[in-house]
């Protein structure tokens, strides 16, 4: 979630400068994408992946500092909560073996920080919600030891001015409040990036906010939240509402909530920065001493940091970022809705048809801009992460159909030829797009796993509620280390 920042609090006089500089980044930013100054030519992808660390029975742990001091290295760091670590992968070319490349690397390295918390009797599990979950566990006595945990939370609530109230009605009912934002750190995703020149960037965006109701419900894994069986995508409305600024008065009058859709189809890049200062207020109005115009003048490049911070406190599902690397400015689009796990060929084959499916709809002559409403892509969001792989989805040219049908006749073949159109080796784009496959022919995904799993357990075994949901991530756990697909594990 970010860098590590000193504990202090916010003046109006904080807040107006921040703004400011926000604004004076903005200008540099817009000058920058006039005058073509930034890199074009390298097609690379990033994968960040967020875990939980539990104890032999499956619950959270909270000893994110010791682990990550194990396992030393800086590719892993810490997240909101203590039972929270993250892992990025760096950037590859989107060419080739890739995917299988990924796959070995992400395997070597779970495996290394799995033996390293093992040692203090800890294990990692990827999973978009961990089932085990309790109101103790997703409090803020179990923040990060990170101040600008305990600085979000407090600019988050005093935003609000009043308590989080999580509401989600799905197969069961959920009905809770809490004090604090805690309740976001259930939420552990695999964030996909992709680097994307200025021209390009518009069409790869809007691209990926039509297709990602279909990741979510081929990727669901999010079925359980305190107990309760709730949407397949629960990571959905649980991400919105713990981190939701506006009281009710504000949504009625429709400010806009910080874990956004979006409201439109964009032009540029820059639409998206815009409407991140015109729309949104300050959280942490950090001020760095970079100067971005003066840094222009001088021909160098600048970091923008104040616009980076603003930005990463606004979560779109498909978010805009800039960077630097190297010292050359660049775009990256990052997707932010998938749900980490069941398994790292899981996570590598929702990647291949997330890669392969935007490659072609970004290219199309008849942009989807123009074929496909964005209240329709909006609402394909919400209704797969309602019912995942029975979700019922509009397609352009297709009208509503259900999910699976919807992939296999029509959206595999797209992502194949878009993994075609990126280089990739053919044996394995039909390793992973096989997968994808497989899971909409057999109705399995994490989501159904766990939830048929929990049932079985529970309705016929005669487990009790909690008892059932253990035993349940007890035999999730296992899986996951087979790295066998989600799709071939016995619910028995």
């Amino acid at each position: 979630m970010g860098e590590r920042v000193e504990a202090q609090e916010f003046s109006r006089e904080d807040r107006q400068r921040y703004r400011e500089k926000v604004k004076s980044c903005l200008e540099a930013l817009r000058t920058m994408l006039a005058d073509g100054r930034f890199e074009t030519e390298r097609k690379l992808m990033g994968l960040e992946l967020e875990l939980n660390l539990v104890d032999a029975g499956g619950c959270a742990v909270m000893i994110n500092d010791d682990v990550l001091a194990r396992i030393e290295s800086v590719d892993y760091q810490t997240e909101l909560a203590q039972f929270n670590i993250e892992v990025n992968v760096a950037p590859h070319k989107l060419v080739g073996r890739v995917f299988q490349e990924l796959e070995e690397e992400l395997r070597t390295s779970l495996n290394h920080a799995d033996r390293r918390a093992r040692e203090l009797e800890a294990q990692i599990v990827m999973v978009g919600i961990l089932p085990t979950l309790n109101n103790t566990h997703v409090s803020v006595e179990n923040f990060t030891n990170n101040p600008r945990y305990a600085l979000l939370n407090e600019q988050v609530l005093a935003a609000r001015g009043e308590d989080l109230d999580i509401r989600i009605d799905g197969v069961e009912r959920l009905s809770t409040r809490h004090t604090s934002i805690a309740p976001e750190a259930a939420c552990t995703s695999v964030q996909l990036h992709l680097q994307v020149s200025p021209d390009g960037f518009p069409s790869a965006w809007n691209a990926a906010q039509a297709i990602c109701g279909v990741q979510i419900a081929v990727g669901a894994n999010s079925p359980f939240f305190l107990g309760k069986e709730l949407w397949r995508e629960t990571r959905i409305p649980l991400f919105e509402q713990s981190t939701d600024t506006r009281s009710e008065e504000y949504v009625a009058q429709g400010v806009r909530p910080r874990v956004w859709f979006g409201e439109r189809w964009i032009d540029s890049a820059l639409d998206l920065f815009e409407e991140n200062v015109r729309y949104f207020p300050s959280l942490l109005p950090l001020l760095y001493d970079e100067d971005p115009a003066e840094m222009l003048r001088r021909g160098d490049v600048p970091h923008l940091a104040e616009l980076k911070l603003h930005n990463g406190t606004i979560y779109r599902w498909n978010r805009p970022v800039y960077d630097v690397a190297r010292g050359k400015p660049h775009l990256r689009v990052e997707n932010r809705v998938l749900a980490a796990g069941p398994t790292v060929v899981d996570v590598v084959a929702n990647a291949a048809f997330y890669y392969g499916l935007m490659r072609v709809v970004s290219d199309s002559e008849q942009p989807v801009s123009r074929r496909m409403s964005f209240a329709a892509a909006e609402e394909n969001l919400r209704t797969a992460a309602r019912y995942g792989l029975e979700a019922e989805l509009y397609w352009p040219g297709e009208g509503a159909r259900p999910v699976t049908e919807l992939v296999l006749r029509r959206l595999l073949p797209i992502a194949a030829e878009g993994l075609d159109r990126w280089g990739i080796d053919p044996a394995n784009r039909d390793r992973y797009l096989g997968i994808i496959e497989q899971r909409c022919l057999t109705g399995r995904n994490g989501a159904s796993w766990q939830a048929a799993m929990f049932h079985h357990l529970y309705d016929d075994e005669g487990l009790d509620r909690d008892d059932a949901l253990v035993e349940m991530t007890r035999r999730y756990r296992e899986h996951m280390h087979s790295n066998e697909p989600v799709h071939t594990w016995p619910v028995t």
